[in-house]
């Protein structure tokens, strides 16, 4: 797909840039076009269909620790000027030296389509129904299905002072099943999703979707046998991919730059100490191809990249944008990222994953003397400053001395990030990462994300349930 001109004479915006950003530390043009469909198919018919076009762009000038944002949905030259004086007073008689911009990213993660193009509108809504259909028929207790398809296009421009450009398209696609089973007067519900950067033609090939449903299927069935969850601190084993999310909340965030620069987060200032166990490296990776957290470039123009955030139970790195990483000192890491042209920059993560170790998964599960086995997750929370974090599970199972008893409901995990990942006993050899559905949530802004890691063996959670 070839680059949409801008509407706008970009040699006079970035000369407006200039002349705005002039004695401040940085400064650019976002400038976003997008186009986005979705559609849902509910208890047997097409419940809603919706396609959205948005266009506009945010102006920033940064001035040491103030940032002036200024933004429109009207892309012409007017409009940027009116929105460069705005954001100029930032400065408020602040004299900084302009920061070199960064390097541009000639590389690219994912093709530069537009997934709302292909298939058509019929072929798209009668895959929902061919879904629908097959996931009743597969199993008689299945009393509603709801499937929902979801595709984007959202084209970049970054405009710097100087008149440097950077442009990509980012695609990204997701593919969702949710069924509810029924037996003897009991309905357990359960969903399984996948997308990516990518056209639509993975994730709705028969293969794929069956693959889905089939997930979905066996974890509602499974919650139909469920007993209720103990509860009390004992050992839990993760399972891999999704459950990493846990990783992300109850740690990746308090390793974001600006809540350690605030000195916010449990790991401000903790950069060479010991944080987690011996064995634990996670990392945040930007770069891997077609994944939905995934960028070319991040929303400041910085190439992404791996970034190594705790190495062998070490903490060695914290995520940056441009602002933080200056204000702290260090080189930014490609993880300055918006929701939109009309929100402000923040460090966030990409692709957050702990790498994998030595134990087998069924060696891990038979370790547990009394405790649960969690398979899948749902959502959590996580309070930054201290570090505590409460997460549902939606597939798990009691398991003592050894064996496998009983799936479980209603169990949730409660711990404390830093605690957790020091009472890590054993990391499996078992890595995946998610089938890309994250979604992170940030100061009011969402952005899609990835988590991966090999199954693992924490010790010391306490898990709420019935009792």
């Amino acid at each position: 797909m070839t680059q949409t001109a801008l509407p706008f004479d970009t040699a006079r915006a970035a000369q407006i840039l200039s002349d705005a950003a002039s004695g401040a530390d940085d400064g650019d043009i976002f400038v976003e076009r997008s186009r986005s469909e979705s559609f849902m198919f509910d208890d047997g018919r097409l419940k809603s269909a919706a396609y959205d076009t948005a266009q506009g762009f945010g102006l920033r000038v940064v001035a040491g620790e103030a940032t002036g944002n200024a933004h429109a949905a009207e892309l012409t030259e007017a409009a940027i000027a009116r929105a460069a004086e705005t954001a100029a007073k930032a400065k408020r008689g602040y004299s900084g030296t302009l920061a070199d911009g960064p390097t541009p990213a000639n590389r690219r993660l994912y093709a530069q389509i537009d997934p709302t193009e292909t298939p058509d509108f019929g072929a798209k809504t009668n895959l929902l129904a061919e879904i629908d259909a097959w996931a009743r028929a597969k199993d008689p207790r299945v009393v509603q299905v709801s499937v929902s398809l979801a595709g984007s296009r959202r084209e970049v421009d970054i405009l710097r002072p100087g008149g440097e450009a950077m442009h990509e398209i980012r695609p990204l696609v997701r593919l969702n099943v949710s069924v509810t089973m029924e037996k003897d007067g009991r309905r357990e519900s359960a969903s399984a999703g996948a997308g990516g950067r990518a056209a639509y033609d993975e994730w709705i090939a028969p293969g794929r979707w069956k693959a889905l449903v089939e997930r979905a299927l066996k974890k509602a069935a499974t919650n139909l046998e469920s007993i209720p969850a103990p509860a009390g601190e004992m050992e839990v084993v993760l399972g891999p991919g999704w459950p990493a999310v846990l990783l992300h909340e109850a740690v990746g965030h308090g390793l974001e730059g600006d809540f350690n620069r605030k000195g916010t987060s449990v790991y401000s200032g903790r950069i060479g100490e010991q944080v987690a166990s011996k064995g634990v490296t996670v990392v945040d990776d930007g770069t891997m191809d077609n994944r939905r957290g995934s960028l070319s470039f991040d929303d400041e123009g910085t190439p992404t990249q791996r970034n190594v955030l705790i190495e062998d139970g070490v903490l060695v790195g914290y995520m940056q944008d441009r602002q933080n990483a200056r204000l702290m000192g260090v080189a930014p890491t490609g993880n300055g990222r918006r929701e939109s042209y009309d929100a402000g920059i923040m460090p966030r993560m990409t692709n957050t994953y702990m790498l994998a170790g030595e134990h087998d998964p069924a060696e891990m599960v038979s370790s547990i003397k009394r405790g649960i086995w969690a398979v899948d997750f749902g959502g959590g929370q996580v309070d930054i400053t201290s570090g505590n974090f409460v997460f549902q599970c939606t597939e798990a199972y009691l398991v003592e001395n050894g064996k496998v008893i009983a799936p479980v409901k209603n169990a949730t995990l409660i711990g404390h990030g830093p605690t957790a990942l020091s009472q890590v006993s054993m990391i499996g050899n078992d890595f995946a990462m998610d089938d890309g559905v994250g979604t992170c949530g940030k100061a009011g802004q969402s952005v899609p994300v990835g988590v991966g890691q090999p199954s693992l063996k924490v010790g010391g959670l306490t898990v709420g349930g019935a009792g």
